[in-house]
Formats: C-alpha cells, sequence, structure tokens
C-alpha cells in the first residue's frame, strides 16, 4: 500500500508539471506560442519577449506553483500513507521531469527554472530562498536569464552539502541541477559568443494573435479590388 501510495504521488507530480503554462497562458491571452519564437523555450523569460508582462509574470507564478504545490501536498499529506522524505524529493522531480517533458504537449518543455525554484521552496524554504536571492543578483549585474539559471542551478547544489549535508532531498536538488545546467547547452554556447539575449530583449516574431478575416469580408475586399481595377 505504501509503495502504490509513493508511486500514484510521484505520477501525480509528474502530470501536475506536464501543465505547460507557457503555451497555456499565451493562448488564452491571445499571444504567439511562446515555442514559436525567440529561444523557443516556453517559459517565463521566452514569454516575456512577446512584450506582455502580464502573461511572463502569470507565467512564471503557475510555473513555479506546479512545483511547490505537488511537494508541499506530499509533505502535510504523505505521513497518512507512510511517506517519507525520500518519497517528498521524488514528487518534486517528477514535477520538475513533467516541466521538462511535458506528455500533455508532446515531450517539448521548458528548461524548469520556475518549476525547480518552487520545488527549492516546498522542500527547504531556506535553500529555496537563497538560491533564488543568487539568481537575482546575477540576472541583475549581467541582465542575463540563462546565466543567472546556470550559477543558481550550481549553487544550490553548494549551499544544500554545506548547510544541510547528504539528506534526502539532494535526491532532487542534485538531479535538477545537473538538468537545468543540461537544459541551458545552446545558452551556454551563445554567452560564449556574445550572442544571448538579455532579459527584457523583444524577440521578433513573437506577436498578438488576430483572428482570421471571415471568408465574407475577403469576398468584399476581393470585390473592390477588382473594381479598382476596372475604373482604371
Amino acid at each position: 500500500m505504501q509503495a502504490l501510495a509513493a508511486a500514484a504521488a510521484i505520477v501525480a507530480a509528474y502530470l501536475v508539471g506536464s501543465l505547460s503554462f507557457a503555451v497555456i497562458v499565451s493562448r488564452a491571452m491571445g499571444l504567439a506560442d511562446p515555442r514559436s519564437y525567440g529561444s523557443g523555450n516556453p517559459g517565463a523569460t521566452n514569454v516575456l519577449r512577446s512584450g506582455s508582462r502580464a502573461a511572463a509574470v502569470a507565467t512564471l507564478a503557475l510555473d513555479a506553483l506546479k512545483g511547490y504545490l505537488p511537494v508541499l501536498l506530499a509533505l502535510v499529506l504523505g505521513p497518512r500513507f507512510g511517506l517519507g522524505e525520500t518519497t517528498v524529493a521524488l514528487v518534486g522531480l517528477a514535477a520538475f521531469v513533467g516541466h521538462l517533458w511535458p506528455v500533455f504537449f508532446r515531450f517539448r518543455g521548458g528548461k524548469g527554472v520556475a518549476t525547480a525554484a518552487g520545488v527549492l521552496l516546498a522542500l527547504n524554504p531556506w535553500l529555496g530562498a537563497a538560491t533564488l536571492v543568487t539568481w537575482v543578483v546575477i540576472a541583475a549585474f549581467f541582465r542575463y536569464a540563462s546565466l543567472a539559471a546556470i550559477v543558481a542551478a550550481a549553487f544550490a547544489v553548494f549551499y544544500q552539502l554545506l548547510i544541510w549535508g547528504v539528506e534526502p532531498a539532494l535526491l532532487a536538488v542534485a538531479p535538477m541541477s545537473v538538468l537545468l545546467v543540461w537544459r541551458h547547452e545552446a545558452n551556454i554556447r551563445k554567452l560564449l559568443a556574445g550572442t544571448e539575449s538579455r532579459i527584457g530583449h523583444k524577440a521578433g516574431g513573437a506577436r498578438t494573435v488576430a483572428p482570421a478575416p471571415a471568408a465574407g469580408h475577403r469576398h468584399a475586399h476581393g470585390h473592390k479590388h477588382h473594381a479598382k481595377k476596372a475604373r482604371r
């Protein structure tokens, strides 16, 4: 029974993580699919390149929440089903993996920065806060979200080992950090080449999705065009 409960919690966390809010929020607000412009990454930073700060903030909050909530529920409800700290850590990792490879979006997900932050804040608020502060400092000084994410990911493991040591939470912290750096491989190459986009840079092609004109409207426009030609 305990093993079944643990498996159910992990699968549920993966499914929650598979909700790609960058795509969902963009569709709801009539914006272009974030996978079609900029870095092609369905995440808050790329949504910001659409020019809509509201969409970016909503994406950031929801992506973080989908990492935070499964872990919080596992912490609160887990003891009733005999779930320990190891299962809680695996629940957080599953939510993060769901963001990277979402089953609902053909396994084409984002890089997981906000979701990882949510997981860390739920697992250990102090570790999460320290990691977020690291991200903010690097982003403020260098204006590169990717560089801030890479540095923060590396420091998350460092903080965990230095302050809290080897404990079950490391089962989530270490893999997430490695995967975060790996998912930023293209960004690392751009940083080295000096071609990486800075925070707030608008990407070409990111525009509002306008509804297609009605067939009657197109037909009337065509008649006007032919009438002008006839007068000539």
